[in-house]
């Protein structure tokens, strides 16, 4: 990471959340599709910890006897606090050759949270990432989220009132804002 990137992510507001696979690199690696990501999250985690940025770090586990309980007590040897365990869900990659489909995610998505991609994209949730509606390139993001395409976007997702929601640990199950580690959302309070 750029030290300039460094310099953002210390600021008192800003936290890292990230994906992380297993405490063995080869199968992290084989998750991921690339020679050297679990090399590269983890030195980042570690330079976040000693930093003092605050990182929540979710353990994505893809079945099959993958180390993901090795990983949660590698991540919480580190100094991560925010640790947590989901299942594999069919958005993005897990999708495979299906399209995405709003029946993997919790039915929260959008409420009191975006995820801003790295194209600027803005998106109902972090695994919502398919259900975009707008850019903060081409606009502000306060225009984004009163929008008409962010009231489409959040609308799609199917909300269960009857069902807990992103089992095990997932981050809507604590609050609206994550990757907070339980504090109150500012933008929420705002």
């Amino acid at each position: 990471m750029r030290t300039e990137h460094w310099r953002l992510f210390e600021h008192p507001q800003v936290s890292l959340a990230t994906s992380y696979y297993s405490d063995d690199a080869g199968e992290h690696d084989e998750v991921t599709g690339r020679a050297g990501s679990h090399a590269a999250t983890r030195a980042n985690i570690v330079e976040a910890v000693r930093r003092g940025v605050r990182v929540s770090v979710g353990i994505v586990d893809t079945g099959g006897g993958q180390r993901a309980g090795q990983a949660r007590a590698e991540m919480e040897a580190l100094g991560v606090h925010d640790v947590r365990v989901d299942r594999v869900r069919a958005v993005g990659n897990a999708a495979r050759t299906a399209l995405p489909s709003v029946s993997s995610l919790c039915g929260r998505c959008g409420d009191g949270k975006a995820a801003i991609l790295p194209d600027g994209q803005v998106a109902v949730c972090e695994l919502g990432r398919f259900l975009t509606a707008g850019s903060i390139r081409d606009t502000s993001l306060t225009s984004v989220l009163t929008g008409d395409a962010w009231a489409q976007a959040t609308a799609r997702v199917p909300r269960r009132a009857d069902a807990a929601p992103c089992d095990p640990d997932c981050s809507p199950n604590d609050d609206t804002c994550q990757p907070s580690s339980g504090d109150t959302c500012s933008p929420a309070d705002g």
